[in-house]
């Protein structure tokens, strides 16, 4: 099992970045992927979750209205589709797969700098 992530890369405040995570070793049809964050000197921050290619998505109140999560099951890859980004958005963006009760697999994530 393998997920990679990227897309990240600096952007101005209101801008737009596409993440994506492209999955190996198992089908998206089949699972919960999640997009969580890091931001500097802060913990983990779950963000968005989507279950069996997109059957259902689910966003924190943080960037719910502003990112959207979606897959594409043949190519097997993940999105996180950003718009009208924050500073506070500034983080290292991680997909990881979901299982009962948290994550099995992480990617090693991908930076987003939202800065003027």
């Amino acid at each position: 099992v393998q997920l990679v992530e990227s897309g990240g890369g600096l952007v101005q405040p209101g801008g737009s970045l596409r993440l994506s995570c492209a999955a190996s070793g198992f089908t998206l049809r089949a699972v919960y992927m999640h997009w969580v964050r890091q931001s500097p000197g802060k913990g983990l921050e779950w963000i968005s979750t989507l279950r069996s290619g997109a059957v259902e998505t689910y966003y924190s109140d943080s960037v719910k209205g502003r990112f959207a999560i979606s897959a594409d099951t043949d190519k097997n890859i993940v999105y996180l589709q950003m718009n009208n980004l924050k500073p506070d958005d500034t983080a290292v963006y991680y997909c990881a797969r979901g299982i009962v009760g948290g994550s099995d697999y992480w990617g090693k994530g991908t930076q987003v700098t939202v800065s003027s």
